[in-house]
């Protein structure tokens, strides 16, 4: 579902727990990600939900990651702009995007509880929702505006690129 290139000329982005991983272990995907959305140099500042903020710590946790990635990761989230869930507007676009997601025509959609932060905090901050969790598809664009990336780039997966 990759848009390929968006110029972040004034494009404001919300980073999903997924992509802050990516960028934390340096992966091609991370690359990738890098180049298509330039978000070294995007101004403003990236976003990031403060429930992605409780997701990466728990999973340094589980991990066991070392002082070397856990130094990456706190300069990574130290370059973010923190989301609160407790907005109204944020709280409205959750409402909206549940409410969505169960009513589906495809059929109901199940999120995660955070998945939905997530998006409602793109949602009502107006931002472009990076994800490499296909599970924000079903929400792209009619909810949030958003990418997910492939963590398999196309021409490896045998898909035209």
């Amino acid at each position: 579902m990759s848009q390929g290139s968006l110029s972040a000329a004034n494009q404001l982005f919300l980073l999903d727990t997924s992509v802050i991983i990516h960028l934390v272990r340096g992966t091609e995907v991370c690359q990738r990600i890098l180049r298509l959305y330039d978000l070294i140099n995007c101004q403003p500042r990236p976003l990031v939900s403060v429930v992605s903020l409780a997701e990466v710590r728990v999973l340094a946790e589980v991990n066991h990651w070392g002082e070397r990635k856990r130094q990456a990761l706190e300069r990574t989230l130290q370059s973010l702009v923190v989301v609160d869930i407790h907005h109204p507007l944020v709280i409205d676009a959750y409402v909206r995007i549940d409410l969505h997601a169960r009513q589906h025509p495809k059929g109901a959609r199940h999120m995660g509880k955070n998945d939905l932060w997530i998006a409602a905090c793109a949602a009502a901050a107006d931002a472009f929702l990076l994800s490499t969790d296909d599970d924000f598809e079903h929400l792209i664009p009619d909810q949030v505006r958003g990418d997910v990336i492939p963590v398999i780039p196309p021409s490896a997966s045998g898909e035209p690129g």
